[in-house]
């Protein structure tokens, strides 16, 4: 099944993001075993900063479970074409043409002849200006998380552009997640699949985002800390 198939089909999915950089060869395969009991529908694998494990961990996740692998690039350097599909990433919050088509370009033809499935994403990255690694690394500003208008006009804006889904992201190491307000605001007014992430380390926050609309929640930091978490995200979402 097509990896666009699984995000949009109805239900709720829950995704583990893995950064190579931040897992051992052992520690990556006890968690690859706790997404299978856990029934994560994808995993993405990818991050802020530039990693030269991609091919690798890609490798290791295809060997160990057979739940598709996404790449979720952060930059030219995090792709391969050893995974299942690519969300091609346009960080339509921000205003630095080379997260807008630079890179895309750039990346055109190797994305062309790779194979991998491609899955236009419009990028929505918001906070408080704290200095999050996304917000370093793509030297761009996030829109703060108190004006809602301004996120669901960016989300809306996404959808008219092309982008088949919809990523509303907190931040690497966030805090906080995305309020269940502004989520449900961005869902109503849009019809593409929501993905939320960032700053998800409880089962109660889980809970409330897939409750206010959220149809794909992605988590990483808080399984990296604690892998048995993530049973309890999967549980949340049900």
């Amino acid at each position: 099944m097509k990896v666009f198939n699984i995000l949009s089909k109805p239900g709720k999915k829950l995704v583990l993001l893995i950064d190579p950089d931040k897992y051992s060869v052992h520690s990556l395969i006890a968690t690859l075993f706790a997404a299978d009991e856990s029934k994560v529908s994808l995993i993405m694998v990818g991050g802020s900063l530039v990693s030269d494990r991609i091919d690798s961990t890609v490798e290791i996740i295809k060997k160990h479970t057979n739940i598709p692998v996404v790449l979720f690039p952060g930059s030219l350097l995090q792709l391969t074409n050893k995974a299942d599909a690519v969300l091609l990433l346009s960080l339509i919050s921000g205003r630095n043409a080379d997260y807008l088509i630079g890179n895309h370009v750039l990346a055109a033809p190797f994305l062309k002849k790779s194979g991998l499935e491609i899955i236009p994403t419009g990028y929505i990255l918001m906070g408080e200006g704290n200095g999050s690694s996304v917000e370093y690394i793509s030297n761009t500003k996030p829109i703060p998380s108190d004006k809602y208008d301004l996120v669901v006009a960016t989300a809306l804006a996404g959808e008219l552009m092309g982008n088949r889904l919809i990523y509303l992201e907190s931040g690497s190491g966030a805090g906080v997640p995305a309020h269940p307000d502004l989520i449900r605001e961005v869902k109503r007014n849009i019809s593409l699949p929501l993905i939320v992430g960032g700053g998800i380390c409880k089962p109660e926050q889980v809970y409330d985002i897939s409750k206010a609309g959220a149809d794909i929640i992605v988590v990483g930091n808080a399984v990296e800390n604690n892998i048995d978490v993530l049973d309890s995200f999967a549980k949340a979402m049900k």
